[in-house]
């Protein structure tokens, strides 16, 4: 009766031992994870910057207004008169914008400079530039000369 009480124990006792052995290795495998996690949380918190910056270069379809606000400080920064005509989102892939602005060739020169410059990926698709009439007459004057573009801008940097 001993003899079976003890070969009876014996193997609990070595069933137990094994269950405890799978926990340890259970025990390791999730340590290492929450060490991988611990690890992969510092180091998204060092690049936060970095990505802040790589975002500000992407517009989310939620941002359209912030950016036509951006273009429109651009016009008054480079001395223009600026008119958003159309904005149109293509296929929820891409953004068109048509955009007037209105000013000395200097100022419309230096508005170009300025979106080209800008942190967004945009394509100019077209340009339409002509001079306007001067209600002076003179002609001659290049301070009386005024200009005026139409520019047909896609961003490529849109996030639908």
């Amino acid at each position: 009766m001993f003899c079976l009480a003890f070969v009876f124990l014996y193997q609990k006792i070595g069933d137990n031992n094994q269950k405890g052995q799978q926990g340890a290795i259970n025990l390791q495998i999730e340590e290492h994870r929450y060490d991988e996690i611990v690890s992969l949380n510092q180091m998204l918190q060092k690049i936060v910057p970095e990505r802040a910056l790589l975002e500000e270069h992407f517009i989310k379809s939620s941002d359209v207004v912030p950016f036509l606000n951006t273009v429109e400080k651009l016009a008054k920064e480079a001395g223009v008169s600026s008119q958003i005509n159309s904005v149109d989102v293509k296929d929820n892939m891409s953004l068109k914008v048509e955009l007037r602005a209105l000013g000395g060739f200097k100022a419309i020169y230096k508005f170009l400079i300025l979106l080209e410059d800008s942190p967004y990926l945009l394509d100019f698709s077209s340009m339409n530039l002509h001079k306007l009439l001067s209600s002076s007459g003179s002609g001659k004057n290049e301070s009386n000369l005024s200009w005026e573009v139409v520019f047909q801008i896609k961003l490529l940097s849109f996030i639908p």
